[in-house]
C-alpha cells in the first residue's frame, strides 16, 4: 500500500502536514528561528516509531491471545561522535543513535515480553528507518504530482 503526505512551508519554519483527512503542524523551536508552533520534524519521527511500535505488539498480542493491556515508549534521539560510541562499525563521522524503552502492561511472562521487544523492532517504521532505502527527490514546477490541473 503506498502512502502519502503533502508538506507546505508556511511563514518561518512552519510547515502544515496533510495527511489522509488530518492536518498537523511541525515547526521548531524559538532558539531554533522557529515559532514553537509544532514538534519538530524529528520529534515527529520519534513519535512514528514509538507509535508503530506499540501498534505493532498490540496486534501480535492479539492474534497470539496473550494479556497485553497496555504499551508505553519513551524514545529519544541524539547525534554523537563516533569516536563516543566504540561499537559502531560504519564510517560516518557522526551517528543517529535512537534509544526505544518500552513497557509492557498485563499479565505476561518473561519470555512474551522478550518476544513483544523483537517484534517491537520489526514494524514499518522501524524498518523504514533501518532497512536499505532508496529515496528519489524530484524537482516539479508547476503543480505537485499527482495533484488534478485547474
Amino acid at each position: 500500500m503506498a502512502i502519502s503526505a503533502k508538506v507546505t512551508l508556511g511563514a518561518g519554519l512552519t510547515t502544515t502536514i496533510r495527511i489522509r483527512d488530518f492536518t498537523l503542524i511541525a515547526d521548531e523551536p524559538l532558539e531554533d528561528g522557529g515559532a514553537n508552533l509544532g514538534p519538530m520534524p524529528t520529534e515527529l519521527m520519534l513519535a512514528s516509531v514509538g507509535a508503530c511500535s506499540a501498534i505493532t505488539v498490540k496486534l501480535y498480542a492479539q492474534r497470539k491471545g496473550w494479556d497485553l493491556q497496555g504499551v508505553e515508549v519513551d524514545l529519544a534521539s541524539d547525534r554523537v561522535k563516533r569516536e563516543d560510541l566504540p561499537e559502531y562499525t560504519g564510517d560516518g563521522d557522526t551517528i543517529r543513535t535512537f534509544l526505544q524503552r518500552l513497557r509492557f502492561i498485563g499479565n505476561l511472562t518473561d519470555e512474551q515480553k522478550a518476544r513483544l521487544l523483537e517484534i517491537a523492532g520489526k514494524c514499518p517504521v522501524h524498518r523504514a528507518l533501518t532497512d536499505p532505502k532508496y529515496m528519489v527527490e524530484t524537482l516539479v514546477e508547476g503543480i505537485i504530482a499527482g495533484e488534478a490541473t485547474p
